[in-house]
């Protein structure tokens, strides 16, 4: 009977002809701790141990398969870990990622010690952004708004799994305004911002089985998403309200200078953990008197 350090190494072998060592053994390490519901500290101190017949091990061929043909971990495995959660995604969702969680703990540090604050997220996909923020700050009222049927359902899901209630709304962003009992103070986006001239520069894997909506905008007009939701934010935030952007690194300049543009104040663009310029914040004055 092969031991659990065995399996692990045999699916990490069979992976490196996609990825490199690391990357293997770490998809690896997370399917078979998934499958035989260990913590990692469990699955070392179990490594030497012949696992035997258990059943949950029948689905470990399908997976590798299903990981050799390039499919996300997270959607062959049918959950993403962001920001403490475990959220369910589908090929309907984007994959969360680790500069969105940046992106709700620089909401949370700003936004901590608010009560009874109403924030909308556009394109909220899995939920991730609502779901997470309403751990860190409690008694928020959450809208959130995505053009997929599809992911709404899934976002669904995951505020009944984290028992969060959440008003999910679905309507195209471009063309519809999100139905609001008052004004928002927060607003925040993940929108989509990748050219589609950047289409070659990305993973298979990326580009095979995530939603091209969520994900792509026009070459011709790469700041589609940010003016609309920016334009909109002047009229749903209340005065001192904060937007909040995830950004293609490419255009901080000209997100900032669109924000400055349409009135808002305090600016800023804050590097991820990477040193990418990835999130824009602002502050929506209100209008002036007559305006």
């Amino acid at each position: 009977m092969p031991t659990l350090r065995q399996l692990t190494t045999d699916l990490s072998t069979a992976l490196q002809a996609l990825c490199d060592v690391s990357e293997a053994e770490a998809i690896a390490t997370q399917v078979l701790e998934y499958l035989l519901d260990l913590t990692p500290l469990q699955r070392l101190i179990q490594g030497q141990e012949e696992v035997g017949a258990d059943e949950r091990l029948a689905a470990l061929p399908a997976i590798q398969a299903r990981l050799l043909r390039h499919e996300p971990l997270q959607y062959v495995l049918g959950v993403a870990h962001f920001a403490g959660l475990e959220l369910e995604v589908t090929p309907a969702t984007l994959i969360p990622r680790p500069e969105t969680e940046e992106l709700v703990e620089l909401i949370a540090r700003e936004q901590h010690g608010h009560s009874g604050l109403r924030v909308l997220d556009v394109g909220t996909g899995s939920g991730c952004i609502p779901l997470a923020l309403a751990e860190r700050l409690p008694g928020s009222h959450l809208t959130a708004v995505d053009i997929s049927g599809e992911a709404l359902a899934v976002a669904r899901r995951n505020a009944a799994r984290c028992n969060v209630t959440v008003d999910f709304q679905q309507l195209d962003i471009l063309g519809a305004i999100p139905q609001l009992a008052a004004p928002l103070d927060v607003l925040v986006s993940n929108p989509p911002y990748v050219l589609e001239n950047e289409r070659p520069l990305m993973r298979p894997n990326v580009l095979a089985f995530e939603p091209a909506t969520a994900l792509f905008v026009p070459d011709h007009n790469p700041l589609l998403f940010y003016r609309r939701i920016a334009g909109l934010g002047r009229e749903l935030l209340k005065p001192g309200g904060a937007l909040y952007f995830e950004i293609n690194e490419q255009f901080a300049t000209e997100t900032l200078a669109l924000l400055q543009e349409l009135g808002y104040v305090g600016a800023v663009a804050h590097d991820d953990i990477f040193d990418r310029l990835r999130i824009v914040r602002a502050t929506w004055p209100g209008l002036p008197k007559g305006g």
